[in-house]
């Protein structure tokens, strides 16, 4: 009796799994959409079985050169629209209505919350409206004395290294420059990760995001029941890692609150209050703005400033980690294009390397920033996106099916031969001079995503990264010592074997 209550209960299974996705296949056939072979219940699944965090990228561009820019995908019973096509892609990254992220990123949820990255509908606008003057640019002007502070610290931390003849992994280096940075702009502390990597909240946030990557490739740990069934210790780790960062997240908002708060009950102004105790301007931190808004007249709790503060210490640590060590790396391996930089450097910056930086000097810093582009579309800090659709939806001559997972590859979208010619190689010149730029269409060069839920944070982004390589470049000559990198897809970009470059010490500029 149980044997044929499982065999009948099975059989229900494959009819409604093909009833499901009868349709939903009609409309990809129409369309002449095809991808991996789709079996029963699994899907397209097995053709992912023996992936890993390196060997997807590989994999994807395969995939678009068997089944084109658009291929049709199924994960379980979830069709997946992959688009590397312009036409396409740029109608999605318009669109008001396409802007609930992928379910496929609900297992960072634990981590994240709903914050700016994962919300969607009224929440998402509401934060999005408020969190934009973040960013306006007489704050970012503070920041750049933050990047140019802890930049500093980075060119002490980087002179064992600087012998000109021993290649070393400077990822490493970077990732704890760029968490100092975030932690002081966007929490307003310093943790002094460069000094104590040891500290335990600077342990937990480098080993959640691994542990994310991880799991954002795999079928079976996308979900957190399958996650805690098939890596039960990973995945107490990573509750352990999220608890810690909680805790110093909680730990800061509620100290900075109070001291608010005390200063409200005092009468005392705004001005006052953003000086320290010997009448200092205080930066004023991400958290600051947070702190002091409201929706509906109510101010955000401590919970919702958390999911958005730790939003941005995961998106604005890894990503500008990512995007400085890559560039390093092609600058190291070009010395024509090191040597424009350097002389760009010296006209702009002078010879005094004591001298900080302002933020008008690095925005005079032109070649710098086509250098900065050009590594960003070859190595993209985040390598795809996903949306989801809520309804059947109609995107230029394409009808997309509710619940369907869209999928845009920007890594295979910014080295695609048709947008970019030679796209393996690296050459900043693409975007050197208006002629150039403008045969760019803005949707083939997407590093920071475009539309409404384009990278609320790219002009920190930029600037941070000017300024962290040009601060390296005044100090250093970058080498072309060690392994060729091995791009690995991760929620962010990485190398399987680091990002090795070699330095010696630039007597002057």
């Amino acid at each position: 009796m149980f044997i044929e209550f499982v065999l009948t209960a099975i059989g229900l299974l494959f009819i409604w799994d093909y009833l499901y996705k009868r349709e939903r296949k009609a409309i990809m056939s129409r369309a002449k959409i095809s991808g991996p072979k789709d079996y029963p219940i699994l899907g397209s699944a097995l053709s992912l079985r023996n992936l890993d965090t390196e060997s997807y990228i590989t994999n994807s561009i395969e995939r678009r050169e068997k089944y084109g820019r658009m291929q049709s995908f199924w994960i379980l019973h979830h069709l997946m629209l992959v688009v590397a096509d312009v036409k396409y892609m740029e109608a999605i990254l318009r669109s008001q209505k396409l802007i609930k992220k992928s379910s496929l990123y609900t297992f960072m949820e634990g981590w994240l919350g709903t914050g700016l990255l994962l919300s969607t509908g009224k929440k998402w606008f509401t934060r999005r409206r408020i969190i934009t003057p973040t960013f306006h640019f007489k704050i970012l002007e503070q920041f750049v004395e933050v990047f140019d502070q802890q930049s500093d610290v980075l060119i002490e931390k980087l002179k064992a290294k600087a012998d000109g003849r021993t290649p070393f992994d400077v990822f490493p280096f970077i990732c704890l420059a760029a968490l100092d940075i975030i932690t002081e702009t966007a929490m307003g502390v310093k943790v002094n990760a460069q000094s104590q990597p040891e500290l335990d909240y600077v342990c937990a946030l480098a080993e959640c995001a691994q542990i994310m990557g991880t799991r954002f490739i795999s079928p079976t740990q996308r979900t957190d029941w399958l996650f805690r069934l098939t890596s039960p210790a990973k995945y107490r780790r990573q509750q352990e890692c999220i608890g810690l960062m909680h805790k110093f997240t909680n730990g800061v908002i509620q100290e900075r609150r109070q001291k608010l708060q005390a200063v409200n009950a005092a009468g005392k102004s705004s001005e006052e209050e953003t000086s320290d105790d010997v009448g200092t301007k205080r930066r004023m931190a991400f958290l600051d703005v947070l702190l002091q808004s409201s929706v509906e007249g109510v101010p955000l709790s401590n919970e919702d400033i958390r999911e958005e503060v730790d939003t941005f210490m995961f998106e604005g640590h890894d990503t500008t980690t990512s995007g400085i060590s890559f560039c390093l790396y092609e600058v190291s391996r070009h010395p024509e294009v090191q040597k424009q930089l350097i002389q760009e450097i010296h006209d702009v910056l002078g010879t005094d390397l004591k001298q900080p930086v302002s933020m008008q000097q690095l925005n005079e810093l032109k070649y710098l920033e086509c250098v900065v582009k050009e590594a960003l579309r070859m190595y993209p800090s985040v390598p795809t996106i996903g949306r989801e659709t809520t309804e059947d939806i109609l995107v230029e001559d394409l009808l997309i099916p509710a619940k369907t997972l869209i999928s845009l590859p920007f890594y295979m979208a910014m080295r695609d031969p048709e947008y970019y010619p030679e796209p393996e190689k690296f050459k900043p010149e693409r975007f050197s001079n208006e002629e150039n730029a403008a045969k760019i269409n803005p949707f083939t060069y997407v590093p920071f995503s475009a539309g409404p839920r384009n990278c609320i944070g790219q002009k920190f982004a930029m600037l941070e990264l000017k300024s962290t390589v040009s601060k390296i470049l005044r100090h250093y000559e970058l080498l072309p010592l060690g392994e060729a990198v091995r791009p690995m897809f991760n929620v962010t970009i990485r190398s399987k074997n680091g990002v090795q470059i070699g330095l010696r010490p630039r007597n002057q500029l």
